[in-house]
């Protein structure tokens, strides 16, 4: 499959991004995610293997497309979840403090 990341074409085959990352120990997780074979990779490192250019010449999201058209599972980042919204006398109450025990 031919795709664009970096402003350069690159010709992609799923089962050449599988040679390519084998014996590759992936880096902790910490944003955008693929997973290949039972491993899962930041996207950006799945991208400096394959195109041999630095992480900061891309996207995240140029590779998330090229791998999900691949057929890649790509996974986002979580969202944030809500912070819990206290009622006025809980949020009196953590003020307050807990009591001090003799």
């Amino acid at each position: 499959m031919r795709c664009v990341i970096a402003r350069f074409p690159f010709d992609l085959v799923k089962n050449d991004v599988q040679e390519s990352m084998k014996g590759i120990k992936p880096e902790p997780v910490t944003g955008e995610s693929v997973i290949i074979g039972r491993r899962a990779y930041p996207v950006k490192q799945v991208g400096e293997v394959i195109t041999k250019q630095a992480r900061r010449d891309f996207t995240a999201g140029e590779v998330t497309r090229a791998l999900t058209r691949l057929g890649f599972t790509c996974r986002t980042v979580p969202a944030p979840a809500a912070p819990a919204v206290l009622s006025p006398v809980e949020s009196a109450s953590a003020m307050l403090g807990t009591p001090v025990q003799e």
